[in-house]
């Protein structure tokens, strides 16, 4: 479990909190923290706070020896309605006996997408017994936010979940599908998996992709190719990965050879952090289409 490892202190601290203020004022401490945050920036108007389901069995029941980290759906999607620029991101596990239950739960009270992290979650989409989870989803007019590829920020994953090739039954149903980090992270069958996921787009074109982490030092090598490869023009969009940002994994100095030292200095002092993500990644040639795409996504 993530509280059990030294990474969920670090992650309240990069949030802006602690665990004592948390236990004291409780979890929706984080989300004043994010809207302060928001409220505070020049460029970022809107962001869609993310539920995480917890993993459940094949038979629909909860697995607690599995949970990494759960945030419910029904905390979320109230607690967006509290703070302007906030949006509800609902995650539904699709094992749960009430999946299509609480996909029509989640839209009725403002779900603007659905997330999955299938490695941490125990989801292989390829399942067939999901068809019906996925025709709910086109019905209801609700994206998934998928992470694809490796997953490293939690204590236990399952890595061979995150194979971009899995994607492929919501997508023939005609889910809307946004592939997490552009699957930069991993390989399966000796091919690295944002190779899968870029040979899927132009079969799928309700398959898109956002830039989340890819300014980050492991994985920034990719950022050019994501920017340049023309089976991404017109859908790939903006994302953080948001506390992420606020770690010197994603920090303007280590892009010396593609930014001047003005650039550099400006972005560095930028206090805001979502400011200074926007900057960085508008400096290293992310377009307006990208910055934009994902208010028309969703509507």
């Amino acid at each position: 479990m993530l509280r059990e490892s030294w990474k969920f202190k670090l992650y309240l601290r990069i949030f802006g909190t602690s665990e004592p203020e948390v236990e004291e004022k409780g979890d929706r401490r984080v989300m004043e923290i994010i809207a302060d945050s928001i409220r505070g920036s020049k460029w970022v108007d809107d962001v869609v706070i993310l539920a995480m389901d917890a993993p459940h069995d094949a038979a629909g029941k909860l697995d607690e020896d599995k949970i990494e980290v759960y945030v419910p759906n029904r905390f979320v999607g109230a607690e967006v309605k509290r703070h302007k620029g906030l949006h509800f991101g609902a995650s539904v596990h699709p094992n749960r006996k009430d999946a299509l239950e609480e996909l029509q739960w989640s839209k009725e009270n403002g779900a603007v997408l659905v997330k999955w992290l299938p490695n941490i979650q125990g989801i292989d989409p390829s399942e067939e017994k999901y068809r019906d989870y996925y025709l709910k989803l086109v019905e209801l007019d609700l994206p998934l936010l998928t992470h694809v590829g490796d997953e490293d920020s939690f204590s236990k994953t399952d890595n061979e979940l995150g194979d971009p090739r899995l994607l492929r039954l919501p997508l023939e149903c005609g889910v809307r599908i946004i592939a997490a980090h552009v699957a930069s992270s991993g390989e399966r069958d000796g091919v690295e998996n944002i190779e899968h996921l870029l040979g899927m787009m132009p079969e799928f074109p309700n398959l898109f992709a956002d830039i989340s982490t890819l300014t980050q030092l492991n994985r920034s090598k990719y950022l050019r190719q994501v920017l340049t490869d023309e089976r991404l023009k017109g859908r790939l969009m903006y994302g953080t990965d948001y506390p992420l940002t606020n770690t010197p994994l994603v920090t303007a100095l280590q892009f010396a050879l593609r930014l001047t030292i003005k650039q550099m200095w400006d972005i560095v002092r930028t206090r805001n952090s979502w400011d200074r993500d926007v900057k960085l990644k508008a400096a290293l040639g992310c377009s307006g289409e990208v910055f934009e795409l994902s208010r028309s996504f969703l509507r």
